[in-house]
């Protein structure tokens, strides 16, 4: 992202740094700034100059090297530039979906007023330094202090700066540690050199996220850079849960706290002895691996992590209640992949995505020549109502159930992932929107169907209450089941059925979403049109 852009103003051409500061041809810079994380820069530099003459590069080298958080806004409050640090924070690629914005757009703060009358009155010309607040970064609320500070140009006020830094751990450590868990020992991370210096001046919790007992996101983070800077090779991954939000809205946040608590000490254990885990925040942890860095190596990691060792497709028992979950998971590796953490991040990023992509409860290792030209932006899957109104286009256009089934076909393997869409008529028998040659014994289907909608991660369900059904299924090597009713109200004129070839899927509340929708438009078409569930 460029730093400098020009803009015309009073009939000559001024340049401005992308931060906010006006500077002239000459690239003179002048500060209005004190204390906070710039108390180095103006010990340095304006207690022996007033102005001082940098060029692009110096200016990007300290801004992106603080490690607060820092950002600049017009007198609209509007974001203007960040830097390295706070994309960091909030996972941001690029500042692209920032800029132009302010906080209210980005729903930062639960209350946003405070902050809103904060940077009023710096734009007045106050300053404000070390103010206590709260944010909230991926799903966890953060504790926070801000420090702002107005920019001027020609004595008129032009923004603000500002910069936080994260001291969650340093608040919540006053808290009694009764409702988390502690997973690192300071004897397990003073065996890693950016550890070992670190934990002469600060204590072993202060590193600790403060619910899963792992390191938190400010430490994880530090630590990849540390490695990077002493050009040590590591494995960088980002896991994140798949249906945490569905456990947290079932079955509260208790429940919700006690996966992530499980689901980081597997993590932890996965790479103990060459390794660390922290969370990123919310339900997305990261993982440093230093053993693991050829593909191969990886890929046997990996399969571990998954299949064998179990640690994050596996139940979890909360309360008596068996509570399945999986993850996906994005990984590159320093300095193989990347030589430095911008890239590195940003790869790491893409194979998340392209994960979530695939259908989530998978890995997806950065391979240059398949992910390397992948963008974010265009692997994301469209938003549901795009999905639903391109359901309803193709299947206005045609006749009978079968053929309005056959159009939507293709959409929903692209978008849900799905190889092939299966449907039950009242009579019981379950064929292929695909393929013409499936014709299955399904009769038992209204055991399972006691609601609209049923889905089974593993089919035991299934086999328990539609054993016909179940070895239909497994005919057509289906592991993961998605049914939902045909019919208006009570009614049933049949069914549909996502099926998952792979292992052990979770239906997300979006896709379950779209083939209820499905289902209720077919429903429709079927009382407009006299039409049915079947083959004609």
């Amino acid at each position: 992202m460029s730093r400098l852009s020009a803009k015309h103003e009073k009939g000559r051409v001024a340049t401005v740094c992308e931060c906010g500061w006006a500077v002239n041809s000459n690239c003179m810079v002048s500060f209005e700034i004190d204390r906070i994380l710039w108390y180095i820069y103006h010990r340095v530099f304006l207690e022996s100059v007033a102005v001082m003459e940098m060029n692009e590069n110096l200016f990007n080298e300290i801004v992106n090297t603080a490690q607060d958080c820092v950002f600049w806004k017009d007198t609209d409050r509007r974001f203007v530039g960040v830097n390295q640090a706070f994309l960091d924070f909030y996972g941001f690629e690029s500042a692209d979906v920032l800029i132009g914005r302010n906080d209210e757009d980005m729903g930062w703060h639960s209350d946003p007023g405070p902050y809103r009358e904060d940077e009023l009155r710096v734009l007045q010309g106050e300053s404000t330094y070390k103010v206590p607040g709260k944010c909230f970064i991926r799903g966890e609320e953060r504790d926070i202090v801000a420090s702002k500070h107005p920019l001027y140009e020609n004595g008129e006020i032009i923004g603000l700066v500002g910069s936080f830094a994260d001291v969650t751990g340093v608040v919540r450590r006053q808290v009694p540690k009764n409702d988390g868990q502690t997973v690192y020992t300071r004897e397990q991370l003073l065996q890693y050199p950016y550890f070992n210096r670190l934990l002469q001046t600060i204590r072993t919790d202060d590193v600790l996220d403060h619910l899963t007992g792992i390191l938190s996101r400010s430490y994880i983070l530090e630590f990849a850079h540390s490695l990077i800077t002493s050009g040590t090779p590591f494995t960088f991954a980002i896991v994140d849960l798949d249906n945490f939000k569905y456990i947290n809205d079932t079955y509260g946040h208790h429940a919700g706290d006690a996966v992530l608590m499980s689901v980081a000490k597997n993590l932890a254990k996965s790479v103990m002895g060459f390794g660390l885990a922290g969370r990123f925040g919310g339900d997305e942890f990261l993982l440093i691996d230093l053993r693991d860095i050829t593909y191969q190596e990886k890929k046997d990691f990996f399969e571990n992590l998954y299949v064998n060792a179990r640690a994050v497709r596996k139940d979890v028992r909360v309360d008596g209640q068996d509570l399945f979950v999986t993850a996906t998971t994005g990984c590159a590796t320093y300095p193989n992949d990347a030589d430095n953490y911008e890239d590195l991040f940003r790869y790491v990023d893409k194979t998340l995505y392209r994960g979530k992509d695939k259908g989530r409860n998978c890995y997806i290792i950065y391979v240059e020549e398949k992910h390397r030209d992948l963008e974010i932006q265009k692997i994301a899957r469209q938003g549901i109502s795009t999905i639903m109104q391109g359901i309803l286009r193709r299947m206005e256009s045609a006749p009978g159930f079968e053929n309005k089934l056959r159009s939507v076909a293709p959409l929903l393997a692209e978008e849900l992932r799905v190889a092939d869409l299966f449907y039950v008529d009242l009579n019981g028998v379950l064929y292929s929107a695909v393929d013409p040659d499936v014709r299955e014994d399904a009769g038992d289907i209204g055991n399972l169907m006691k609601e609209e909608i049923f889905h089974d991660h593993s089919l035991q369900q299934v086999m328990e209450l539609s054993p016909v059904l179940f070895e239909s299924l497994k005919k057509l090597k289906t592991q993961s089941v998605l049914i939902v009713r045909i019919g208006m109200g009570t009614a049933a004129e049949g069914y549909l059925i996502c099926s998952e070839p792979r292992s052990q899927r979770i239906w997300q509340d979006d896709e379950i979403g779209v083939m209820y929708f499905l289902a209720q438009i077919l429903a429709d078409r079927i009382r407009l049109e006299g039409d049915k569930v079947g083959r004609s």
